[in-house]
């Protein structure tokens, strides 16, 4: 894992944190676990990047992290899926969401709607792949996950806090 040094804010206002380079999928699994150490039921997660990046594979690290049960998958075809932590975890579920197919959709956020989210969001760590523009109104504050993959396979990932003790938190991140 290298970090980047960036040279632009990724949004006006936000902190910047250091951009990490990720060099293989399973770098990108292991950053995920590492940032489950910091996620508590009530985190919104919404994860920005093309096909392809990477989203899954960090999820199937913060899934690790967080000790679900079963494999995390993409969601896509079925838009969302609640994994349960293992009884010995002592972590929250997580539910992972992918709003890719609700691109197209002729009201997005009335389809994020009919997921029901806002029913699990307190209880529960919330990763949304795709999500931008169509859920941070779940929650005060979120994280925005930004992956963009390179052209020798290896990931940068820009981590954006908005709003509540994300900054705190991310400035422990190992």
């Amino acid at each position: 894992m290298n970090v980047v040094d960036p040279t632009v804010p990724a949004a006006p206002n936000a902190p910047v944190f250091p951009i990490v380079e990720l060099s293989t999928v399973e770098e990108t699994r292991a950053f995920g676990r590492r940032l489950a150490a910091l996620l508590r039921a009530g985190d919104l997660l919404v994860l920005t990047g093309p096909l392809g990046a990477g989203k899954t594979a960090l999820t199937q690290g913060i899934g690790a992290g967080l000790g679900v049960i079963g494999d995390v998958t993409s969601p896509t075809f079925v838009i969302a899926r609640v994994h349960r932590p293992g009884p010995a975890s002592g972590r929250p579920a997580l539910v992972h969401a992918d709003a890719y197919r609700l691109g197209d959709a002729v009201d997005p956020r009335a389809e994020i709607d009919d997921l029901d989210l806002d029913a699990s969001v307190d209880d529960a760590v919330t990763v949304v792949e795709w999500g931008e523009g169509m859920v941070e109104q779940l929650v005060d504050a979120h994280l925005r996950v930004r992956i963009d993959r390179r052209d020798d396979d290896s990931r940068l990932i820009e981590l954006v806090p908005v709003g509540g003790d994300w900054v705190d938190r991310l400035a422990t991140l190992s």
